[in-house]
């Protein structure tokens, strides 16, 4: 079983010289090493020729982002299991092991996700897929480990194997037959959730979403929403209604595209509360995209098999800001 490790790159040369060298120690034994660089225009590749010869280099023409980026790096990296890992994780000894076993034992498992750790502080679940991922019925995610912006402590309480719904894009393992049937990413992400796009479209043909807590690697990631700039929250907010149009199931589809307008509308009045009217418009102009961008998804959206009856929490938002449930056990 062939395994590429693909880290996508632009202008990290820093995050390249802190985190590389982990993964080139703990990974070469069982995987090619490949950073697929979108256009950098630091020194990061030249730095990678220099002090890491053995890693193999894709260079992009353009920095399409992390779906393009990835779309145009896999089309010429030849392996039976891609790992699309971002250039600011530390991986561990012995972390591929358990994957590879998944897959080869499996083979309906169509992709994997490891334990995702915080980086800065190694004791709690990182924000950006935890313990693997799941979406309630108005499209928002969530995650075994983090509900919104609680991160529990890691206590071994998820040091198993469990079919989850979506992968982080963080570290995401992925059969190349399955990425290149899909089409993989869907490039009118460009950044964010694209990856929950994918993980529903593999569901819809029959594939599993699996998370092995034997498995653990340490993310720097983008942290709490109060953190973000607006660009993120711009992305986040569109490519959330996005996944809606395109993959909601029918008996769904009206009620939670018009709740989720409303809903976003009360996270805008929120920021607004706090003082910090740039997210506020930075929602605005999410749902003008969406807008725009709504019947080229419903087109999208038709050649879809089926819509994957995705709804565990019936609503995440509710649990956790009216009942006070702040962690995955208690949602129900």
């Amino acid at each position: 079983m062939k395994i590429a490790i693909v880290i996508l790159n632009w202008n990290g040369q820093k995050l390249l010289e802190q985190f590389l060298p982990s993964v080139i120690n703990f990974s070469s034994q069982e995987a090619t090493i490949y950073i697929a660089d979108n256009a950098s225009t630091d020194s990061s590749i030249k730095y990678v020729k220099e002090f890491f010869p053995s890693v193999k280099i894709v260079e992009n023409a353009i920095n399409g982002g992390y779906a393009k980026g990835y779309n145009d790096a896999l089309q010429v990296i030849d392996a039976d299991i891609y790992c699309l890992l971002n250039s600011d994780v530390e991986v561990t000894q012995n972390w591929l092991t358990p994957i590879i076993t998944v897959f080869k034992n499996e083979k309906n498992t169509a992709i994997i996700q490891p334990k995702l750790l915080d980086f800065k502080d190694k004791t709690k679940f990182e924000y950006a897929g935890a313990a693997g991922g799941f979406v309630d019925l108005y499209g928002y995610p969530y995650c075994r480990g983090r509900v919104f912006n609680d991160l529990e402590t890691d206590t071994g309480q998820f040091n198993d194997e469990a079919t989850i719904f979506w992968a982080s894009g963080a570290s995401l393992f992925i059969r190349s037959k399955v990425y290149h049937q899909l089409g993989g990413l869907d490039e009118d992400y460009f950044a964010h959730q694209e990856e929950i796009d994918l993980c529903w479209r593999a569901q819809n043909r029959g594939y599993k979403v699996k998370y092995v807590g034997a498995s653990t690697v340490y993310h720097v990631g983008g942290a709490t929403l109060q953190e973000t700039n607006p660009q993120k929250t711009y992305l986040n907010f569109r490519n959330s209604l996005l996944n809606v149009v395109k993959n909601v199931p029918k008996k769904w589809f009206l009620f939670v595209i018009f709740s989720r307008l409303l809903l976003d509308g009360i996270a805008g009045a929120k920021f607004m509360l706090e003082l910090r009217p740039i997210h506020t418009w930075a929602i605005i102009k999410a749902h003008f995209s969406f807008y725009k961008n709504f019947f080229k998804f419903l087109k999208k959206r038709r050649v879809l098999q089926k819509k994957q009856n995705y709804n565990l929490h019936t609503s995440v938002v509710w649990q956790y800001f009216a009942l006070g449930r702040k962690k995955f056990e208690e949602l129900k």
